[in-house]
């Protein structure tokens, strides 16, 4: 990998830790982005890539947010489950469709959320 990819990437982790830590995404909002445009991945292998990498971001923040006193493990759970199965189910969608269309699809989710948060003040 050469060097100026490894400093983008380092960067791309260092924003979406922050935003993770803060907000609960990283993943999808930030990385999914710039996967594309600063280091020229797919959509696909972007979306692919920042699952793979949000692994040990959950990982640390989780520890951290319960040593802080935050969290609900009981809900965690049973959303963890339903999340585990569809996501399996869906990873195979992703040969499906297109970079484009999976582009459209990511913008159209994130602009909707987006619109709800700021109009209600929640998601």
């Amino acid at each position: 990998m050469p060097p100026l990819t490894i400093i983008t990437a380092l960067g791309i982790g260092a924003v979406s830790g922050v935003i993770a830590a803060l907000c609960g995404v990283g993943g999808g909002v930030v990385m999914v982005p710039c996967f594309v445009y600063l280091i020229s991945l797919g959509q696909k292998d972007a979306v692919a890539t920042s699952l793979m990498a949000m692994i040990g971001t959950a990982i640390v923040a989780s520890t951290q947010n319960l040593k802080n006193g935050f969290g609900d493990w009981k809900i965690a759970a049973v959303t963890m489950i339903g999340a585990m199965i569809t996501a399996y189910l869906a990873a195979d969608w992703l040969k499906k469709f297109s970079d484009e269309k999976l582009t459209k699809v990511f913008g159209l989710i994130m602009l909707i959320m987006g619109v709800r948060m700021l109009i209600w003040g929640k998601a």
